[in-house]
């Protein structure tokens, strides 16, 4: 239990600015109820005033959580949401938010996730790179990702905003992942061409067992190859869930590509496209999924 221990207090300390008079829930569902009531338990070891809550699972990242679930993320200051899949694009994560409510997602977290790899890192520098690497995106007109050997695709993101997800959080209403690392942006929809190989993770099926490789045209998957791609599309659906609706690029120099997208998403030398919702921040697609996928190494250009 001491490294446990340690390392949630030296998260908090280190990466938030609360008192101890501030109220915390511990969001988990059936899946990760065990690790959940550790983290509760070693924030109460702190001295922390924290409530648990236990949902049903979600059956993909982006799904809404159950009305009794996001009713009660208002009543706290601060929500940690250890869950299955992620609540990151949700409109019960932005509610809160719009309430003054801090909610941190930590999607697929593992023990070994707590005490190696993301969660390890020195978040000082983490903070700082994706705060640079948000401007970047910021400024671009559009980023161009080359992957294997011969395939391009071009992202247009003029005029929408680059979002930080540093893994600090020292405002009210603060929101991010845990461990975190990360800038993405909302691509303008139906704009994207071309095709990109995943050679990392996708959300929901984990490591890749061959690379997989999209084939995107006026900002929506229309072909994914292999076993795996075949899986990613039955997960996006038929509908507005095949749009293009985020990149990211990963900042965190201790994150590592394991086959959990919370951690995969972070590391150096990866970036992520994902597909499906992206309303929550700056885009227009409202759909119940979310789903990330991962590549390393590739090569991008900025225009």
């Amino acid at each position: 239990m001491s490294n446990f221990q340690e390392t949630v207090s030296r998260l908090i300390s280190q990466n938030f600015s609360v008192d101890k008079m501030s109220s915390v829930l511990v969001l988990s569902d059936n899946s990760t109820r065990p690790l959940g009531e550790r983290f509760a338990d070693a924030l109460q070891l702190d001295g922390w005033n924290v409530e648990r809550h236990v949902m049903e699972d979600r059956t993909k990242s982006g799904e809404e959580p159950p009305q009794e679930t996001s009713d009660l993320m208002l009543n706290y200051d601060i929500v940690f949401c250890l869950t299955k899949h992620s609540l990151t694009h949700t409109m019960a994560r932005k509610n809160a938010n719009a309430r003054g409510i801090s909610v941190i997602t930590m999607p697929g977290i593992t023990e070994d996730m707590f005490l190696h790899g993301a969660m390890s890192a020195d978040y000082t520098i983490v903070e700082k790179e994706t705060n640079d690497m948000t401007q970047r995106l910021t400024v671009a007109n559009s980023v161009v990702i080359r992957t294997g050997a011969d395939h391009q695709l071009k992202i247009t993101v003029a005029g929408r905003d680059g979002v930080p997800s540093t893994g600090v959080f020292k405002s009210k209403g603060a929101s991010g992942n845990l461990p975190s690392g990360e800038a993405y942006i909302a691509p303008v929809e139906g704009a994207s061409e071309g095709t990109i190989e995943i050679n990392g993770s996708i959300a929901g099926i984990g490591l890749v067992t061959e690379p997989v490789v999209l084939t995107i045209r006026q900002g929506k998957v229309t072909d994914a190859t292999g076993e795996d791609g075949k899986r990613l599309l039955e997960l996006l659906g038929d509908g507005d869930g095949r749009y293009l609706c985020e990149l990211g690029i990963g900042t965190n120099h201790a994150a590592r590509v394991i086959g959990n997208i919370l951690e995969d998403e972070k590391a150096y030398n990866t970036i992520h496209i994902a597909f499906g919702s992206n309303h929550t921040f700056g885009g227009t697609i409202k759909t119940n999924v979310h789903i990330d996928c991962v590549t390393k190494d590739p090569q991008i250009e900025w225009e």
